[in-house]
């Protein structure tokens, strides 16, 4: 098993433009099969042919007039994309320029994949041809905040689907911020109702009306997601992990994990390399 591919936001041709796009056809030259994590974000538009992506140990299908978002810290790996057809774009975080897509791309609740309503392909396809167009203009001719503008046109036009409705919901939307910046030191629910002003009562009623579990399991999931991506594709041992997630030692971590999974650190880790090889 490779290790994972560590991926720093880097413009072709040393642009400092915070939007790169490229086909299909370039990303199968540039992909070799292996599992990365990127500090941007990818988002793909099929346009035609099958094939699949693996993001965060979930396999998802390509197919015609389907999307793929991947976050930055998410784990992926293209799998099967000899016949796909469409492209890529790559942006960093700060790139979209209006509120509406910055708060889109902030959130943890987009699924990753998702098809394209036919109704609305018109729409996404010509804002992505802009999109290109503009992207395509020689350096001389180039207007730097224009392909920011219209990408933040096409995250618009692609509404992707959210897997639970934590936009409707501020308490729990301050909450999930919160389990994202600070659940490698802090794995108590309790803490977070004190950082935010809630009563621990209120705290959970917001998580489980939007997720259906408790705030704990919410924390939990969360640092259960990371331990797998770090002992899969970094291939920490469990010391290694229990230093990068805030646990006092190997055994509590072990404990820990064996508890919301149900198998040893050790043990999924080799099953996970198991499956990569087959893969």
């Amino acid at each position: 098993m490779t290790a994972i591919r560590h991926m720093t936001y880097q413009p072709v041709g040393g642009d400092a433009g915070a939007v790169e796009t490229m086909t299909f056809d370039r990303l199968r030259e540039l992909n070799d099969g292996g599992t990365q994590r990127a500090d941007f974000h990818v988002l793909a538009v099929v346009d035609a042919g099958r094939g699949s992506v693996t993001v965060d140990f979930l396999r998802h299908p390509l197919g015609e007039r389907s999307a793929v978002w991947v976050a930055p810290g998410a784990v992926h790996r293209w799998d099967d994309i000899a016949g796909v057809a469409g492209h890529v774009v790559l942006f960093t975080p700060a790139a979209p320029v209006t509120h509406a897509t910055r708060e889109l791309v902030a959130s943890p609740d987009r699924v990753a994949r998702w098809r394209v309503p036919d109704a609305d392909w018109p729409f996404v396809d010509a804002a992505r041809r802009h999109l290109l167009l503009e992207a395509s203009a020689p350096p001389s001719d180039r207007v730097p905040e224009l392909p920011e503008i219209l990408l933040s046109a096409l995250l618009t036009r692609l509404r992707p689907p959210y897997g639970g409705a934590g936009t409707m919901n501020p308490t729990f939307q301050l909450f999930r911020s919160s389990v994202e910046a600070h659940f490698r030191k802090h794995h108590d629910a309790a803490y977070y109702a004190r950082a935010l002003g809630y009563a621990p009562r209120t705290l959970s009623r917001a998580v489980r009306q939007v997720t259906g579990r408790t705030a704990k399991a919410y924390i939990v999931d969360r640092i259960v997601l990371e331990a797998r991506r770090l002992l899969a594709h970094d291939r920490l041992t469990a010391a290694g992990c229990a230093r990068a997630l805030g646990f006092p030692d190997a055994s509590n971590f072990s404990v820990f994990f064996l508890n919301a999974t149900g198998v040893r650190p050790g043990a999924w880790q080799a099953r996970a390399a198991a499956d990569r090889r087959r893969a």
